[in-house]
């Protein structure tokens, strides 16, 4: 069954009992394990306050990463933006965008915190979506260390079922480096750790994306990564083009005044000469 995105269904007739209630209405606030079915979990409970993820006619609620965290998911989604806007080769979905996952064991519909999909995939992103009827090509959680089930969700749960969908690359955002997870498919259609050399971090899914793993925490601003040659070629290199033109022009009105100054300098020294010359020859007819 694909998802229905945002085709909202009619309630039961009034008296139907639902999910145990008598008077028909659907529940409000269901607590986490709640069995709902996937056509209710999309009519009601996709679009919740509280964030439901589905898994196996299950409702999941997903967790609130911690401030430190968060910084170094940002900064990352910053690093994405700044990639996109000079590649423009995918787009990106955040936080309560849903896609379904139809695995050989069940079927579950995540949220990544952050999705990317590039403009060859199979199944585009269009712009009237409100869930994603493909697979991701890239995901990134940011890690929930409140519960050891939060932990385990994102890093065992998530990991087998991205991996088991085809998600080429899976990160995993955290403060603690021992949570800080990057795989990627390999032939094999299992997750490896993506390697890391030089201590960055190259992704094969987005052609041409990097970044420092130290800079996960450093987070320096634009203004510094358009002078590292690790990030210069994607990050604002149009404002770099504008500023190299600005040196340039300013470097030719720089030599272009020089040259007049020569040239003044020349003329003062020719006409000195000139006029020492004259009152020589006045001195020698005066002889």
């Amino acid at each position: 069954m694909s998802s229905p995105a945002f085709t909202w269904h009619h309630p039961p007739p009034q008296g139907a009992p639902w999910n145990g209630r008598s008077d028909g209405a659907p529940p409000i606030d269901p607590p986490e394990g709640t069995a709902v079915s996937e056509e209710d979990y999309w009519a009601y409970y996709y679009e919740h306050e509280n964030g439901y993820e589905w898994n196996n006619g299950l409702l999941e609620v997903k967790p609130v990463s911690d401030t430190l965290t968060l910084q170094r998911y940002r900064w990352l989604l910053r690093l994405l933006e700044c990639y996109l806007e000079t590649h423009r080769n995918a787009r990106l979905t955040c936080l309560e965008f849903g896609f379904r996952l139809n695995l050989p064991n069940k079927v579950t519909i995540r949220k990544p915190d952050l999705g990317l999909v590039l403009d060859s995939n199979a199944q585009p992103l269009e712009d009237l979506d409100r869930s994603y009827q493909g697979i991701f090509d890239l995901c990134v959680e940011a890690l929930s260390d409140s519960k050891p089930s939060e932990i385990a969700r994102d890093t065992e749960q998530k990991h087998a079922e991205y991996q088991a969908a085809g998600v080429p690359e899976y990160y995993i955002i955290h403060h603690d480096p021992r949570w800080l997870l990057f795989y990627r498919r390999n032939a094999s259609g299992l997750y490896e750790p993506i390697p890391c050399q030089d201590g960055i971090l190259r992704s094969a899914v987005v052609p041409g994306f990097r970044f420092r793993l130290a800079d996960l925490t450093r987070q320096p601003s634009l203004e510094a990564m358009i002078e590292d040659p690790v990030y210069a070629p994607f990050v604002l290199p149009s404002w770099q083009r504008d500023r190299q033109a600005r040196a340039q022009a300013e470097q030719r009105a720089d030599t272009a005044e020089q040259r007049a100054n020569t040239a003044e300098r020349l003329a003062e020294r020719e006409r000195a000469e000139k006029a020492a010359l004259l009152a020589e020859l006045a001195r020698l007819r005066g002889e």
